[in-house]
């Protein structure tokens, strides 16, 4: 099957990267905010026009002002320019021909990547005259359009769908990524998530750097693991929202709680040295009540004292007790050290949440357990069956409303029988109506 051709859209800051990807996208994708540096990650979504389909992938601003962190933006810039089969390089009409868009340029030049420049903020027919000086970047006539109002967006896309070409097949088994479970990297500001991310991905694919807040939107790539295909999502840190107070900041905890609620399973990243707070555990609550399995990462415990590990575990697993027997790895995602375990439990527990049985295995375990211990005199089960997996839901039919404490140790009862682990499980109970 061939893949979806890619397109990157580049520039320097506040030019309206991020507004042109909304617009082309259908829908307020990636944050956008009026200051230049709120884009730093690289950002994938499919665009389907007139029948067509591409990959358009949003970056942050190249620049060359040579700061740590934005050189590791750069980077990001560079490799999506390096994978993509065409560049939309954006120019502000309303700035101007500037020397960083020469320099741009100038690289785009050496990648050998085709390149159409898109000139932006041309909001009315008289601005579409001013494009002129932007001819003197080599690439012919700009295609105007007003990111914002959506003016020529429609031309735009006619030009991006009739110009893009993939240049190789997306994946020689033809597996497709909308079927791979999705596991989201969950945590609070600055305790390795996108440094375990790229771990598990295998090259620098979120920008890490050594400010909470590094990471705004939630950034996902699909791996192939022993155990089949995987989407990973790297999210920004959640803080209380009551510290929430940067507009930026509060749409990346929103992008980062719709992550996980459409996650299949959650990575919950702790950090060792300072173990679970308060914020540790209403995440992890948050987790439980979207219904997804959850693994406890332990991280940066290669900066813990031999003596303080075994306390710091122990003080985890009480503090989140309620999790129940939800796997626990102790790893360094900066060194690697440990991070080895992480997907074969990822896969685990994936399987688990992914259960089905038998109706006649359901019924056998719930008769054993009303033999046990009935639920009452005038109450009983007469049948139960599996209505759906993801998570494991089952539905009791009794002549009468089960108690609550009842339900419970039927859970407990099937969890049990059937090794679903710390696997979420959803019990629905329907009573016979006289």
């Amino acid at each position: 099957m061939a893949r979806l051709p890619i397109v990157a859209i580049v520039g320097r800051p506040n030019v309206g990267k991020s507004t042109l990807f909304n617009r082309l996208v259908g829908g307020q994708e990636a944050i956008v905010e009026d200051r230049p540096g709120v884009t730093r990650d690289r950002f994938v979504r499919e665009v389907e026009w007139q029948g067509r389909h591409v990959q358009l992938v949003d970056t942050g601003g190249w620049t060359s002002k040579g700061s740590p962190l934005d050189d590791k933006v750069n980077r990001q810039v560079e490799d999506a320019v390096r994978d993509s089969d065409l560049v939309l390089f954006l120019v502000d009409l309303e700035a101007g021909l500037t020397d960083e868009d020469e320099r741009i340029a100038e690289w785009l030049r050496r990648t050998g990547r085709p390149v159409r420049i898109v000139a932006n903020k041309a909001d009315n027919a008289t601005r579409d005259t001013g494009t002129w000086e932007f001819l003197a970047l080599g690439y012919g006539d700009p295609v105007t359009v007003s990111a914002l109002h959506g003016r020529h967006s429609g031309d735009l896309l006619d030009d991006i769908m009739s110009s893009a070409e993939a240049r190789e097949p997306e994946d020689p088994t033809g597996s497709p990524v909308v079927d791979a479970p999705r596991l989201a990297i969950v945590g609070r500001p600055n305790v390795g998530k996108s440094t375990l991310f790229n771990r598990l991905v295998g090259e620098e694919r979120s920008v890490v750097h050594d400010m909470p807040g590094t990471t705004r939107d939630a950034i996902d790539t699909a791996i192939e693991t022993p155990d089949g295909r995987i989407v990973v999502v790297d999210t920004a840190g959640m803080r209380r929202k009551a510290k929430v107070d940067d507009p930026t900041e509060y749409f990346s905890l929103v992008r980062a709680l719709r992550a996980v609620d459409e996650a299949d399973i959650a990575l919950l990243v702790i950090d060792s040295t300072e173990g679970v707070t308060g914020q540790d555990q209403r995440l992890a609550e948050r987790i439980v009540a979207s219904g997804s399995p959850v693994v406890v990462v332990l991280n940066k415990w290669e900066l813990l004292a031999a003596d303080d590990r075994e306390e710091i575990e122990r003080s985890a697993r009480r503090q989140l007790s309620f999790l129940g027997d939800a796997p626990m790895v102790r790893i360094s995602a900066l060194t690697g050290r440990g991070v080895g375990k992480v997907l074969p439990l990822v896969a685990e527990a994936i399987e688990r949440y992914r259960t089905r049985v038998s109706t006649t295995e359901v019924n056998r375990i719930i008769a054993d357990a009303q033999q046990r211990h009935p639920a009452g005199a005038d109450v009983r089960i007469l049948y139960a069956l599996q209505g759906s997996a993801n998570p494991p839901t089952f539905t009791l039919f009794a002549t009468r409303d089960l108690a609550q404490h009842y339900v419970r140790y039927l859970e407990r009862c099937l969890r049990e029988r059937l090794d679903l682990g710390s696997t979420p499980i959803v019990m629905r109970v329907r009573t016979r109506r006289r």
